[in-house]
């Protein structure tokens, strides 16, 4: 699974000029099933998220998770994590999963999220959404998740 977190000090998610979803400061979290991926790694990923450190500490040093500060989740599906530019001009996303497995993912990944932290918004899967954020920092960071080695 692919991710880009940012952190923010406010995010909301707009579909059709109506918010949908929306934190104060907190991560945004653009997400993305790659083909194969599995709940395994979307819970290996939200653990990695949860307990992600990127929140400074009274030191000003980046030592405190969402969870240490009470931040907010706001989790955005997003294909196009999954881009490859390596052939020309136009990206082609043959590597992010067919759309029912990555509804299914990213179903699953709010659900656990949900149960995990207290404060989960969302965006909308597969709709033509308009993200606002004010990035903190800025502190982006990209995420990946790997299938585990197959035996040998």
């Amino acid at each position: 699974m692919l991710a880009l977190l940012q952190r923010v000090r406010q995010a909301r998610v707009e579909v059709a000029e109506q918010v949908i979803g929306q934190i104060g400061p907190g991560l945004l979290l653009l997400l993305c099933a790659e083909r194969g991926d599995t709940a395994a790694q979307a819970d290996k990923l939200l653990t990695k998220l949860l307990k992600l450190r990127v929140f400074n500490d009274d030191a000003g040093k980046m030592n405190r998770s969402v969870q240490d500060v009470g931040g907010g989740l706001l989790i955005v599906s997003q294909f196009t994590l999954a881009a490859d530019t390596s052939g020309g001009n136009r990206p082609s996303f043959t590597q992010a999963a067919a759309p029912e497995e990555g509804r299914r993912l990213y179903d699953y990944f709010v659900a656990q999220a949900r149960a995990a932290h207290p404060q989960v918004q969302t965006g909308q899967f597969a709709a033509d959404m308009q993200v606002h954020l004010l990035n903190d920092g800025p502190v982006t960071i990209p995420l990946r998740i790997a299938p585990p080695a197959p035996l040998q």
